[in-house]
């Protein structure tokens, strides 16, 4: 069965940073492409970042998480991660991880994480 289970997410203000993690498990981590995505309050699901496509270094980022985030993974301990840096109050949300890119074969609950003054 597969599980993804994100955590990290918190409050902070705009311009501090936080590092999401994705603990994956029931499928073979490193065979995947793995994405986050955020879903802020009213809206639907917008794509953040992607990693492991064509090749498992391999990057994507959408255009507002360009050099403000950083995806990564941990293929010895299947864990996904999402270091976020100068954050934003737009940022806020809820990040959810998920596997694969353009069709998702499973996602997680999502960890909020919310940037106000």
């Amino acid at each position: 069965q597969v599980q993804l289970v994100e955590s990290g997410g918190g409050v902070v203000q705009p311009g501090e940073s936080l590092r999401l993690s994705c603990a994956a498990s029931g499928f073979t981590f490193s065979h995947h492409a793995m994405s986050w995505f955020r879903q802020a309050p009213g809206k639907g699901l917008e794509w953040v970042a992607s990693i492991g496509i064509g090749d498992i270094d391999v990057t994507h980022y959408a255009n507002f998480a360009k050099g403000r985030f950083t995806i990564s993974a941990d293929y010895t301990n299947d864990t996904l991660y999402l270091q976020m840096t100068n954050l934003k109050v737009r940022d806020t949300g809820v990040y959810v991880c998920a596997v694969g890119k353009d069709n998702l074969t499973a996602r997680g609950q999502g960890t909020q994480v919310t940037v106000t003054l």
